[in-house]
């Protein structure tokens, strides 16, 4: 989901209009020094899962694990068609093949 620039004008215009232009400087700021410290957060939560689960998981990529990949992975994968089953005509009077367990 991707930001165009019609949009990011909209947001700024709203902003000014609702923070004033004195205070959207500090505002942004203070975002920005939000956003630094939500991924400081983060990278220190992922080495110390790391770290925890030791050398075995190292090259584990927790989006691996994410179920939504693993549907994309599959629904967009290029799959090799079944094998067709080799078709037979019957002959006049001839009893198709019957398999009691399928039934």
């Amino acid at each position: 989901m991707g930001l165009g620039w019609m949009e990011i004008g909209t947001i700024l215009v709203v902003a000014i209009l609702v923070f004033g232009p004195d205070r959207l400087p500090g505002l942004a700021r203070q975002a920005a020094q939000f956003i630094r410290t939500v991924r400081q957060m983060a990278d220190n939560a992922k080495s110390e899962l790391s770290r925890e689960l030791g050398d075995e998981f190292k090259d584990i990529d927790l989006r691996d694990l994410d179920p939504r990949a693993a549907v994309r992975d599959v629904m967009w994968s290029d799959p090799t068609p079944p094998p067709v089953p080799s078709v037979r005509i019957l002959r006049p009077g001839e009893v198709p093949p019957f398999d009691p367990e399928a039934t």
